[in-house]
């Protein structure tokens, strides 16, 4: 069974996102912020990670900027789920690594299709 690493702060998106990719066949970790997952990632490199832009102690795009550093970081497939919309800031989000994007709020057949764009489901 594939592992997804959901990274978000805030609890209510963590579950929704859950339910989403349980039903998908995924196993699901949460962290709250970029350095929670960044620790997650050093110990057990999930397969997919859903990342949050703004959250506390380390952004999204700092996350993953250092996750594409660490040893097997290059091989989790990443999708930005965040409620930025400006093309640049999405272009940021590709440009530091991210294979896909999501804009908030999202539902399962956003979810469904945005991974399987990316090669995960």
């Amino acid at each position: 069974m594939k592992t997804c690493l959901v990274v978000d702060d805030s609890r209510v998106i963590r579950a929704v996102a859950r339910h989403i990719l349980e039903d998908l066949g995924f196993a699901v970790a949460e962290a709250g912020d970029g350095a929670d997952a960044l620790n997650f990632c050093r110990v057990a490199m999930p397969e997919a990670i859903l990342l949050d832009w703004h959250m506390p102690v380390m952004s999204g795009p700092e996350f993953l900027r250092r996750l594409r550093l660490e040893p097997g970081g290059e091989s989790p497939r990443v999708v930005f789920c965040s409620a930025e919309t400006e093309i640049d800031r999405i272009r940021e989000a590709l440009e530091a690594g991210a294979d896909e994007f999501i804009i908030k709020p999202f539902d399962a057949r956003i979810v469904m299709g945005k991974f399987a764009a990316a090669g995960i489901a």
